[in-house]
């Protein structure tokens, strides 16, 4: 007889256990795909925008994420480490939970221009390919509360697995808006009154300056690709190109460390000295 309180569905491994190989490949980049690690899918489960299909998980992993998988009504399945490492492939660092979704509804840059408020801020990615550094991104626009990162539908990564865990959850909360022209999005965001800010370790004036002349309005923030930086097209649309203080031996920062350090730098322009994330 069951007990008092005791669970109808006990985590037990031998429950409903992970399906063959064959049937977790992965998919498509514009159809399901499967996220891991801990924050990624425990935002993901507590967001009742994301469409979610299957997940599986380690009896330990089930534990932590109990109260969010109730949540989501899903019905896992259980697998240990290394098979889920051998499904998922060793470069992925699942912490033992794998979610399968499908991307989240598409956000348009209308949008964005009713929803923004006096100050709002955005990122706009002209080419950065790396998923890392565009995962990093969303956590840092995520915590500097930035309303969405834009980029573009090609030269710029699709929703994945890695993107999502490094993105540690913010890919939740964060609008990550693909558009086809990267030009026509600037031009659309410069109608809603938004001030382009450039992002160039070779402009004249530092970041600091640039972002206390914008300080009152909207701004969006562009950044390029690693080597390559900003189209010359790109630079000509910005009301303003800046550059990040740093030691001239470096040459220039990580896209995904630039981003931060021009979100909290303008973040404090804006609020007089800001507030702790």
């Amino acid at each position: 007889m069951r007990k008092s309180g005791q669970s109808r569905h006990p985590a037990h491994p031998k429950r409903r256990q992970l399906r063959s190989r064959a049937a977790i490949r992965r998919p498509k980049s514009n159809h399901a795909y499967w996220m891991f690690g801990i924050h990624a899918v425990s935002a993901a489960l507590l967001n009742p925008a994301r469409r979610k299909h299957r997940l599986v998980v380690s009896k330990n992993c089930f534990r932590k994420l109990r109260a969010e998988i109730k949540s989501s009504g899903l019905r896992p399945e259980f697998a240990e480490g290394r098979k889920l490492t051998a499904v998922m492939g060793q470069d992925s660092v699942h912490q033992g939970v794998a979610l399968k979704v499908s991307p989240l509804e598409v956000v348009s840059i209308s949008s964005l221009q009713s929803m923004a408020g006096a100050r709002a801020r955005v990122l706009l990615l002209d080419r950065v390919s790396d998923p890392h550094n565009v995962g990093a991104i969303l956590r840092s626009a995520d915590a500097f509360g930035a309303m969405a990162v834009v980029t573009t539908r090609r030269h710029a990564p699709p929703e994945t697995g890695v993107l999502a865990k490094t993105a540690s959850g913010a890919l939740e909360r964060v609008p990550y808006v693909r558009i086809p022209n990267l030009s026509a999005a600037l031009k659309l965001l410069k109608e809603a009154e938004f001030n382009l800010i450039g992002l160039d370790s070779e402009a004249e004036e530092e970041l600091a300056l640039v972002g206390e002349r914008f300080r009152q309005g909207r701004i969006a923030l562009v950044l390029g690709s690693e080597g390559r930086g900003l189209r010359p097209s790109t630079q000509a649309v910005c009301d303003g190109l800046a550059s990040i203080a740093c030691n001239p031996s470096l040459g220039s920062l990580n896209v995904s460390n630039a981003a931060a350090i021009a979100l909290y730098e303008t973040r404090m322009r804006q609020t007089d000295h800001g507030r702790s994330c």
